[in-house]
């Protein structure tokens, strides 16, 4: 039953900006801790941003920060990222996943998105 649909991906210019949408259903939003990673072409999964449930605190990798923005809509159970100044080596699919946040440990399985395609080209 467990079901998050990424959109929002697209073509974009260097220095552009996007903002990627993940929709979750199925499990209790809230009490899940969500991520985006990406995979770059002939390069591994790499975790981008994550957004704790309760209290929502935020990490980010070296290579966003500054530039990307995870947000999260418990009402609407939806998490975002915001990404701007777009560069070439942000081209990736780039993918939602939530794992069950208990306390501050992330425990159990983590669940996956299908991916959104994201590409920087002039």
């Amino acid at each position: 039953q467990v079901q998050l649909v990424e959109s929002g991906g697209g073509l974009v210019q260097p220095g552009g900006s996007l903002r990627l949408s993940c929709a979750a259903s199925g499990f209790t939003f809230s009490a899940y801790a969500m991520s985006w990673y990406r995979q770059p072409p002939r390069k591994e999964r790499e975790l981008v941003a994550r957004i704790l449930g309760p209290g929502g605190n935020t990490d980010y990798a070296d290579s966003v920060k500054g530039r990307f923005t995870i947000s999260r809509d418990n009402a609407k159970n939806v998490v975002y990222l915001q990404m701007n100044s777009l560069e070439p080596e942000d081209t990736a699919v780039y993918f939602c996943s939530a794992r069950r946040q208990y306390h501050t440990l992330l425990v159990g399985a983590d669940y996956w998105g299908q991916g959104t395609q994201v590409t920087v080209s002039s």
